[in-house]
């Protein structure tokens, strides 16, 4: 575990060093919350390591969203640009309020067609590599790609119109 809990570290820290100066959520804080959020749900049994990341991609999306929703962010497009979906990463001085309108697009893509809001959510949220992303999914990397592509369209389109 010990393992697993400095990957998620890097990956945290790597969203982290991307956030605006004073941000109240901490690497340390995120890696925890999501640790535990793992730990408490009991009827999981993690298949391999691409499983658990997939699996702690949607707890830090979770805990990102749920951070910034409580800081008051409710508003869609309360002063906000769109996000930038561009290699998997997250930044923006705006990025709370980002946070909760990509969360509600990628809902709404989700409930249109779930594996590619899974593919966005384990290459945005997750930080997996295509291969990992399809490994994960169990289709081929040239679907998650076409997926990745289409998605990160479709969303920006959502978002722009927000």
């Amino acid at each position: 575990m010990s393992v697993l809990y400095e990957e998620l570290r890097r990956t945290a820290r790597h969203y982290m060093q991307l956030e605006r100066e004073g941000h109240t959520l901490q690497t340390t804080a995120l890696v925890n919350e999501a640790y535990l959020r793992l730990a408490g749900v009991q009827e999981v049994v993690y298949r391999d390591r691409i499983h658990f990341f997939a699996l702690a991609a949607q707890m830090m999306r979770r805990v990102l969203v749920d951070h910034a929703r409580s800081r008051g962010y409710l508003k869609r497009g309360a002063g906000a640009r769109p996000v930038s979906l561009d290699d998997s990463r997250i930044a923006s001085p705006d990025r709370d309020a980002e946070v909760v309108a990509l969360d509600e697009a990628l809902s709404e893509l989700a409930r249109r067609d779930p594996r590619k809001a899974r593919v966005v959510e384990l290459r945005f949220f997750g930080g997996l590599s295509v291969e990992e992303t399809a490994a994960a999914l169990e289709v081929s990397p040239q679907t998650v790609l076409r997926d990745w592509s289409l998605s990160r369209a479709w969303l920006m389109r959502q978002m722009s119109h927000a």
